[in-house]
């Protein structure tokens, strides 16, 4: 049985003529337009009219590509701004450190320039951390007795003087602040002279200058340098400015507050003195030198027997004239010397000469007994000399 459509739907050519005639058509047009250009205004017609539907039919595409890319250039866009921020903070501490550095190369440099002028030996040293005690002003040093620091040296920065070493360990050592409530220092103004002793107030980080007379010629903006009076710190080094002047109209003296001009708490670094200036010995006292002048115009001063000599014998009292010749005692002359001669023919008036000789020459024999009796053994037998002849 042979099927074929039905007669109403049987119209014109067949489906390959159809083809074949199409086929020619299309070939011919390609040829014309190949050759002779005549399609193109129709070409370019038709794309105009057809470019809205052609943009309608892209507007799904465009957006999904459109979302896709604006979340992956938000993705990206975070990460560099992540990335930023991190060479922004990693900038920023390098920065920092470098201005740290900076600041630091600066005070050690202004520091070796100060050093430089210094009369005395310095060692640099670094602030390790404040002292524990709140209620006081020190810092610890990384400087000990192992590098020479000792008790009592000053320390001191390029502006001037910041404190004292009160305590030393092997490695570390502590600084008492100048603004140290137990910290005080002897001064003197630079405009002229005044002296004084400046002590510390505390948390204030001011300094006082105590019991100043009200008449006092101090005024504010004056500079205030070390006296070198306590044999601690070298005189002329700066110390304060004065700030503020308080007279007393009650009171017979006035308050004098000053800033101080060292870097009492923005340093790092710190100089030590490490030897204090050489002071004149101390004058007796007083009171010594009356006794001794007193003593000396008493009586002289005996000097102590020395070591194996023995004391020598009490002198005795001078005889009286009217004593006989031959019973006088007599202590031993440090040089007898020879009696003289009797002249002959001497009349009564020639008894006293002859008498004399007599005298002399006992006195070996009378210093006998002294100097036996000195030595704790007997006396011995002293012969009587004879009596002159009449």
């Amino acid at each position: 049985m042979e099927y074929s459509p039905p007669p109403l739907f049987k119209q014109g050519a067949s489906a390959r003529v159809k083809m074949t005639v199409f086929a020619c058509i299309s070939i011919a047009l390609l040829l014309v337009d190949a050759r002779m250009r005549t399609l193109t205004t129709v070409r370019k017609a038709a794309a105009t009219v057809l470019y809205p539907l052609q943009m309608a039919a892209l507007l799904p595409r465009d957006a999904i590509y459109g979302v896709g890319d604006y979340f992956s250039t938000l993705s990206s866009l975070e990460k560099q701004v992540r990335e930023l921020k991190r060479q922004q903070i990693a900038g920023a501490l390098v920065l920092q450190q470098a201005q740290l550095q900076t600041a630091e190369n600066n005070q050690l440099r202004r520091l070796m320039a100060a050093r430089e002028h210094l009369p005395v030996k310095s060692m640099l040293a670094e602030i390790l951390y404040d002292a524990r005690d709140v209620n006081s002003r020190k810092v610890i040093l990384d400087r000990g007795t192992q590098q020479g620091v000792a008790l009592g040296l000053p320390v001191i920065d390029n502006q001037g003087v910041v404190g004292q070493v009160t305590r030393v360990f092997p490695f570390t050592s502590e600084v008492t602040l100048l603004t140290d409530k137990e910290q005080a220092i002897p001064v003197q103004l630079l405009r002229n002279g005044l002296r004084s002793v400046a002590y510390g107030r505390g948390k204030s980080g001011a300094l006082e200058l105590r019991f100043t007379a009200p008449n006092a010629d101090i005024q504010v903006g004056d500079i205030v340098v070390t006296s070198g009076l306590d044999g601690v710190y070298p005189a002329g080094l700066a110390v304060a400015r004065v700030s503020q002047v308080e007279n007393s109209a009650a009171g017979s003296f006035g308050g004098v507050v000053c800033q101080p001009l060292g870097g009492i708490s923005n340093n790092t670094q710190l100089l030590i003195l490490m030897s204090t200036p050489e002071m004149p010995p101390r004058p007796p006292d007083e009171e010594t030198r009356a006794l001794k002048k007193h003593n000396n115009k008493m009586a002289p001063i005996k000097e102590a027997p020395k070591e194996g000599v023995e004391p020598a014998a009490p002198a005795a009292a001078a005889p009286a004239n009217n004593a006989p010749p031959g019973l006088m005692p007599v202590m031993p002359p440090p040089a007898p010397k020879p009696a003289p001669a009797p002249a002959a023919g001497a009349g009564t008036g020639a008894g006293t000469p002859a008498a004399a000789a007599p005298v002399a020459a006992p006195a070996t024999t009378a210093a006998a007994p002294a100097a036996a009796a000195a030595n704790g053994q007997p006396a011995p037998a002293v012969a009587k000399p004879k009596e002159p002849a009449r």
